[in-house]
């Protein structure tokens, strides 16, 4: 990522001449608790409202830099025409490297997933978070956004679970949860799940299960299996604009 970091401000290059960004906040959540960054709409003004999206990065991109939460997402959120066509305030935060943000439980390359058990420390200080950023008079309460990818995307389910009424909208990437989740945020949040079908990471058995769940408990989810790919498919996610698209089409009034 070519990039230059000052504080409360980025500036970002690319080939696609990209745009000087201002108020991109380097920013800590509690007692020096969960680090995050936070992207702000060009001409960011307190008195009008604005959706918030929320991204929550992979195991990989855990640590203590507040850094590299934006590795796999700066190009799309920083993206010129993503930028002017989704205006709204986008928050990265960053578990460190003792936490992440789901209960699952690693068995070598099994994954279990408690039905019960409360959310890590790093995923109730990304809901205390929330909660009080859709609390702000510039947040558009009928439009919080969900994304996450791999651990992430575990700990979007657990999120789900968590507040099934926050979000409008939720895209989910190569991770899972326990099925019985589903029934608190199947009828309220339309979510997009989307899997590599050879993921020897996190297998896609652990997507298509919260699919069937989220059917039989009466939603309606939207899902892709990308052929042959791994578990990377967040690029394919990232490089189609059909999923921001339909993400920031959706409203809760």
């Amino acid at each position: 990522m070519k990039s230059i970091f000052i504080f409360f401000t980025l500036v970002f290059y690319s080939c696609n001449n990209q745009i000087l960004v201002p108020d991109y906040e380097k920013l800590v959540y509690g007692d020096n608790e969960l680090a995050y960054r936070i992207l702000y709409p060009e001409k960011f003004d307190k008195s009008k409202k604005y959706p918030i999206k929320l991204f929550l990065h992979g195991i990989g991109e855990r640590g203590s830099n507040n850094e590299s939460q934006l590795t796999y997402v700066d190009k799309v959120f920083l993206n010129k025409k993503n930028h002017e066509n989704y205006p709204s305030i986008v928050v990265f935060p960053q578990a460190p490297l003792a936490d992440n943000w789901s209960s699952v439980i690693w068995d070598g390359n099994k994954l279990f997933f408690p039905e019960d058990d409360p959310p890590t420390t790093s995923l109730k200080l990304v809901i205390k978070l929330m909660d009080s950023l859709s609390n702000e008079n510039y947040a558009d309460k009928n439009r919080i956004y969900l994304s996450g990818l791999s651990n992430g995307g575990m700990g979007s389910f657990e999120l789900l679970k968590h507040r099934p009424n926050m979000f409008a909208s939720a895209v989910i990437i190569c991770g899972g949860g326990n099925p019985a989740w589903a029934k608190e945020f199947a009828k309220s949040t339309p979510v997009w799940i989307a899997h590599g079908s050879n993921d020897k990471v996190v297998k896609p058995d652990f997507s298509l299960k919260m699919v069937e769940a989220i059917i039989n408990e009466g939603g309606s989810p939207k899902v892709t299996f990308f052929e042959n790919v791994y578990h990377n498919s967040w690029d394919y996610v990232f490089s189609d604009a059909k999923y921001l698209k339909w993400m920031y089409s959706r409203s809760k009034n």
